[in-house]
């Protein structure tokens, strides 16, 4: 699955640690303003997908515990991706969830990641 599937929930995983169950975006794609589109559109459906409550039954261990939408991006965003993202978070904040962006694998690929 990727950000380009918009209408897909790729991961649900529960951090063993918080125990805050994670939606994640994995994001490989170069930044341009039609992934800004595409990103979007894939946020949005993880917002619909947990305010529906359809979280629960695919997931039924999310139950009780905080939601995180963490976007795992490959390429670092430069600042119309940055200025993206904290939006998307400061909105997906206001709706009640939590909301992550960071490298996929610990660095960006640009750093050798």
């Amino acid at each position: 699955m990727t950000v380009e599937q918009t209408g897909v929930v790729d991961i649900i995983s529960t951090d063993p640690l918080s125990g805050e169950v994670r939606l994640t975006i994995p994001d490989h794609l170069e930044w341009s303003p039609e992934h800004l589109i595409m990103l979007q559109e894939k946020i949005n459906s993880y917002v619909r997908f947990i305010e529906s409550g359809e979280i629960f039954s695919s997931y039924p261990e999310a139950q009780g515990r905080r939601l995180v939408i963490n976007v795992a991006i490959l390429r670092r965003p430069g600042e119309l991706g940055t200025q993206f993202l904290e939006m998307a978070s400061a909105l997906v904040e206001a709706a009640g969830f939590g909301c992550r962006y960071g490298p996929l694998a610990g660095t960006y690929a640009e750093d050798g990641g």
